[in-house]
C-alpha cells in the first residue's frame, strides 16, 4: 500500500518536524511494515516556475519541422536581468500566447537527470524550457505541453510545489488481517492513535435521500451481498479533465489516470478503502441484480477478455445477463464511456471468500478484489457512494438524485468478552485496566468494563476482530510492541531430540555425506503430476485428500508420493544447466483414510481434551515419512584420474542401502512387481523383515521425457517411518578379533533371473558364523558363460574370534557356503 505524506497529513494531525523515516518507524511498530520510503521527484530541482506564453511566432523549418519562438514571461524574480521576457524555443503546438505554462529555467534539472541550459537552437537561443508532463514525470495533457488552468496559479509560482513532482510515499506492507490499512482513511487513523493526535475521518459525510430508489436493485444472494447501494448522478459531462492534484495523487499510488469518472471512483477507493463501480445508466437494461452464475453464461470484463462463468462466481447482472464479476471487475457493456452523462454508482459490501473464489477461478486479481476478500468494512458503502457523488458533481458537473437505493444491512459486529489483566498475563506487560479500556477506545472500540470483564465492540471496519486474543493484540500495539520483554523460556532439563528426531537426522546426514543434496518442494499434486509419473487412472495413489482453497487448480490436492515435488525440482535444475545432479528429500505424504469422520473444529480458549485429539486424529489422513531421491549424469566425475562413471540404477538402491545400514536396519533387496514411475527390468524392491518398504531403481524412459530429464535417471522412494520403525533402540554390540582375516573369492553362475542379493544371502547362511561379509565385486556375462546366465564374484572375509583360521578350515567354510548357494538358488562354481 502507497501512502503519499502530504495526503496522510490531510486525515491526522501529525506533528509539523515529524520526519517520514520516524513517521515510517512508528507506522512499523503498530503492525504497517514499511517496505520502502520512495522519495518521488528528489532527482529533480529547480529553477521550475509557472509562466505565461506572450507570444509563440511559428518557424518552419528545412527538416519538415515546424518550431515555436516562444516568448514567456516568468516573473520579475525569474525573468531576463533587464527584466525581459525569456525567449524558448517549443516544438509542441498544443498551447499559444496566453496561457499558463511550466517553464524549467537554466540550472534546474529534470529526471533522468536532464540538466537544463541556455543554448543554441534552430537560429535562437533558447533559455529554459516550456514542459510536458513526461518530462516532469507526471501526468500531463495528452497533446504534450502542460497548460494550467487560468486562475490556478500565479506567473512566477513555483511548479514543483504547484504540481506535486516532490513527493515522500510510504511502501506500506499491510498484512492480509489488516485490510482496513489498504486506504488513506486507514492508514491515517492508526498514525493519529500512534501519535494521539486529532483524525478527520474522510467518510463522516451526511448522506442526504428523499426516500426513494436510485436505481432497482435486487439481490438475490444476501449473504455473499449483505449490502448494496446505489447512488445516481445525472447531466455529468465527459469532457471535463480529471484534476491536475487528484491525478497526481493517483500517480503516486501507483495507478493510471483514465478520465474524470473513472478516476474518481478510484481516488475514493484509495481514500476511503471502499472499492466503487461506476455504470453509464443508458446501457443498463432493468434492474441491477446480484446473483450466482448460471451454465453456459459468458462475461466480457473490461480487460477485453470473453469470460466463462461458474455456479461458484458471483455476478452483476441486469435484464441483459452477466455486466460484472462482483466485487472482482466490471464488464464492458456498461462501462463509463467518453458520452457518458449519466452514471449510477455502486457501492456494495461482499463475503470475502467469494470474492476470492472468484478472482482465482478466473485469474483476475484486482486492486477491487484485494481489498474485498481481505474485508471491507460494511458499514462503508452510501458514504463512498455520496462521495463519489459529490467529487463528480464538483468537478464534472451535474446534480446528484434525490434517491439512494440501500439493499440489506450491515451484519453486527460481534461482543468479545475478556477478563481485564488477560492483556497483562498474556504480554508480560504491566497493562492495568484503564490503560487497556484507553486503547481500545483509541482503536474506536465501544468498551463496558464491570466486575473484572470487559465487555468489547469492535468498530465496522476491524473484521479482524473475532476474540479475546485479538483484543489483547490491539492493547498491545497501543502500548507498543517494544515494552513487550524479550524472555528465553527455559528449556526443561533431561530432553533433547526424541529417538525418531535423531534417526531421521542420521538418515539425512548419511545421504548428505554420500553426495546428495537436500531440497524442500510443496507437498501438493494434482493429476497432470500422476500423468507425467505414468501413473495408472486407477492407481490408489491418485485418491487424494483436496484442499477446500488450493493455491493452484492445477494442484488441488496434497500428495501421495514424493516423487511429483522430486521430479519437478530434478528438471528444474537439469533446466537451468546442471548435468550432474543429486537430490533427496524426507516429507510426508498424505493417505485418505475410508470412511473417514469429518474433523472438528475447536475453540482456542482452551487445549483440546485427549478424547477431542483423538476424534481429530481419526479425521486425518495417514501421513507417514517417506524418503526419496532422484540423480542423473555423472556419479563419479572424470579427471585426469579416468572418464568417471555416470549414475545407475544400482547407485540409487545403494543410497538406500546405507540409510537403512545408518540404522541398524536390515534391508533386503530383490525383485518383484514394480509401479510407476520406474523401469520395470531395472528397479528393484526394497523390503524390511519380508514388507515391501519402497523401490529403487531405474526411471521409465517416458518418465523421462515427460520431465525433460535425461535417459536412465535413477530414483527411490522408500517409507522412511517403516524403516526407523524396524530400527532397534541400540544398534548390535561390535565385536574385535584379534586375529588376521582370511579371504576367499568364489564365482557363481546363477540365471539371470536370481537376485545377486538371494546367492550372498545363501553364501552367509552357508558358511556360519565364521563368514565375517560377503560382498558382491563383479558381475559377468559373455561367451564363458550359457546363454541366460551370468556370472556372479563374491570376496568372503573370514575370520574366527579366539584363533587363526588353517587352510583346511577356510576351505571348508567357502565350500559350505557355495553349497548352500547352490541349494537355494541353483548356483554352480565357476572353474
Amino acid at each position: 500500500m502507497r501512502v503519499p505524506v502530504s495526503w496522510l497529513r490531510e486525515y491526522a494531525d501529525l506533528p509539523i518536524d515529524l520526519s517520514t523515516a520516524a513517521l515510517a518507524d512508528r507506522l512499523t511498530m503498530l503492525d504497517l511494515k514499511l517496505e520502502e520510503i520512495d522519495a518521488v521527484g528528489a532527482d529533480i530541482s529547480g529553477p521550475i516556475v509557472v509562466g505565461r506564453v506572450l507570444s509563440a511566432e511559428p518557424e518552419p523549418q528545412k527538416n519538415g519541422k515546424t518550431i515555436n519562438w516562444c516568448s514567456v514571461d516568468v516573473g520579475p524574480d525569474h525573468n531576463a536581468a533587464d527584466g525581459a521576457p525569456r525567449g524558448i524555443v517549443c516544438g509542441a503546438h498544443n498551447f499559444g500566447p496566453g496561457d499558463l505554462v511550466v517553464v524549467a529555467l537554466p540550472g534546474s534539472v529534470l529526471p533522468g537527470p536532464f540538466a537544463i541550459s541556455s543554448r543554441k537552437t534552430y537560429g535562437h537561443v533558447s533559455d529554459g524550457m516550456i514542459c510536458s508532463g513526461a518530462e516532469l514525470g507526471t501526468a500531463g495533457d495528452p497533446d504534450g505541453i502542460i497548460v494550467l488552468p487560468e486562475g490556478s496559479a500565479e506567473v512566477g509560482d513555483d511548479a514543483i510545489a504547484l504540481l506535486g513532482l516532490r513527493e515522500d510515499v510510504l511502501d506500506l506492507e499491510v498484512n492480509p488481517d489488516r485490510a482496513y490499512a489498504l486506504s488513506l482513511r486507514g492508514v491515517a487513523r492508526d498514525a493519529a492513535m500512534g501519535y494521539e493526535v486529532g483524525f478527520r475521518d474522510p467518510a463522516a459525510i451526511e448522506v442526504p435521500s428523499d426516500g426513494s430508489d436510485a436505481y432497482p436493485v435486487v439481490v438475490e444472494d444476501p449473504l455473499a451481498c449483505p449490502v448494496f447501494v446505489t447512488r445516481t448522478v445525472t447531466g455529468f459531462d465527459p469532457t471535463r479533465p480529471t484534476p491536475r492534484w487528484m491525478a497526481r495523487r493517483l500517480e503516486l499510488m501507483g495507478m493510471r489516470p483514465i478520465s474524470l469518472a473513472v478516476d474518481v471512483t478510484n481516488y475514493v477507493m484509495l481514500e476511503l478503502g471502499q472499492p466503487i463501480h461506476g455504470y453509464d445508466r443508458s446501457a443498463l437494461t432493468g434492474p441491477i441484480t446480484v446473483r450466482r452464475g448460471r451454465p453456459g453464461e459468458k462475461v466480457t470484463t473490461l480487460d477485453d477478455v470473453v469470460r466463462d462463468v461458474t455456479p461458484d462466481d458471483l455476478l452483476i447482472t441486469d435484464d441483459s445477463g452477466p455486466i460484472g464479476l462482483a466485487g472482482v471487475m466490471g464488464g464492458q457493456t456498461t462501462e463509463l464511456a467518453a458520452g457518458t452523462t449519466d452514471i449510477v454508482i455502486e457501492a456494495a459490501h461482499f463475503d470475502p471468500p467469494t470474492i476470492a473464489r472468484t478472482a482465482r477461478l478466473q485469474r483476475l486479481g484486482s486492486e477491487a478484489s484485494r481489498r474485498f476478500e481481505r474485508g471491507v468494512d460494511p458499514a462503508l458503502p452510501p458514504y463512498a457512494a455520496q462521495r463519489v457523488a459529490e467529487l463528480l458533481v464538483e468537478h464534472g458537473g451535474g446534480r446528484i438524485s434525490d434517491g439512494l437505493t440501500s439493499v440489506g444491512t450491515p451484519p453486527a459486529a460481534p461482543q468479545i468478552s475478556l477478563a481485564d489483566d488477560l492483556p497483562a498475563r498474556i504480554s508480560g506487560v504491566d497493562v492495568d485496566a484503564e490503560t487497556a479500556v484507553r486503547a481500545l477506545e483509541a482503536n474506536a472500540c465501544t468498551v463496558e468494563h464491570e466486575a473484572g470483564t470487559l465487555h468489547v465492540v469492535p468498530p465496522s471496519w476491524r473484521l479482524d476482530l473475532t476474540d479475546p486474543y485479538d483484543v489483547v493484540e490491539e492493547v498491545l500495539r497501543y502500548v507498543g510492541y517494544d515494552k513487550v520483554p524479550s524472555v528465553l523460556p527455559h528449556a526443561p532439563a533431561g530432553r533433547g531430540l526424541s529417538t525418531q528426531q535423531r534417526l531421521r537426522r542420521r538418515a539425512g546426514l548419511v545421504l548428505a555425506g554420500a553426495g546428495y543434496v537436500e531440497v524442500k518442494t510443496f507437498p501438493f499434486a494434482g493429476p497432470a503430476d500422476f500423468d507425467q509419473l505414468g501413473i495408472p487412472e486407477d492407481d490408489p495413489r491418485r485418491d487424494q485428500v483436496l484442499l477446500e482453497n488450493p493455491l493452484s487448480a492445477e494442484e488441488p490436492g496434497l500428495t501421495t508420493t514424493l516423487m511429483t515435488g522430486a521430479m519437478k525440482a530434478l528438471a528444474l535444475n537439469v533446466g537451468r544447466g546442471h548435468d550432474d545432479v543429486a537430490i533427496f528429500e524426507t516429507g510426508r505424504v498424505f493417505l485418505p483414510k475410508e470412511s473417514a469422520p469429518e474433523a472438528p473444529v475447536y475453540g482456542v480458549d482452551r487445549a483440546p481434551s485427549a478424547e477431542e485429539y483423538a476424534a481429530f486424529d481419526e479425521a486425518l489422513p495417514d501421513q507417514p515419512l517417506h524418503l526419496v531421491l532422484a540423480a542423473t549424469g555423472r556419479r563419479e566425475r572424470a579427471g585426469w584420474w579416468g572418464d568417471g562413471r555416470r549414475v545407475q540404477w544400482a547407485d540409487a538402491v545403494e543410497a538406500v542401502r546405507r540409510v537403512a545400514s545408518a540404522v541398524h536396519v536390515d534391508l533386503a533387496v530383490g525383485g518383484g512387481e514394480v509401479p510407476a514411475p520406474w523401469h520395470p527390468g531395472r528397479t528393484a524392491v526394497l523390503r524390511v523383515d519380508g514388507a515391501p518398504v519402497g523401490f529403487a531403481g531405474e526411471l521409465h524412459p517416458r518418465v523421462c521425457r515427460a520431465y525433460g530429464v535425461p535417459a536412465r535417471t535413477v530414483a527411490a522412494e522408500v517409507d522412511l517411518d517403516a524403516i526407523l520403525g524396524a530400527a532397534p533402540e541400540l544398534g548390535p554390540r561390535p565385536s574385535f578379533s584379534t586375529y588376521p582375516v582370511a579371504k576367499e573369492d568364489v564365482a557363481l553362475v546363477v540365471a539371470e533371473s536370481v537376485p545377486s542379493q538371494d546367492v550372498a544371502d545363501a553364501l552367509l547362511e552357508g558358511g556360519g558364523d565364521l563368514v565375517e561379509s560377503v560382498r558382491l565385486f563383479d558381475v559377468y556375462t559373455g561367451e564363458q558363460v550359457p546363454a541366460g546366465h551370468k556370472s556372479l564374484a563374491f570376496a568372503l572375509r573370514m575370520r574366527a574370534p579366539e584363533r587363526t583360521l588353517t587352510e583346511a578350515e577356510t576351505a571348508t567354510v567357502r565350500d559350505a557356503a557355495v553349497a548352500r548357494a547352490g541349494e537355494v538358488t541353483g548356483a554352480v562354481q565357476r572353474t
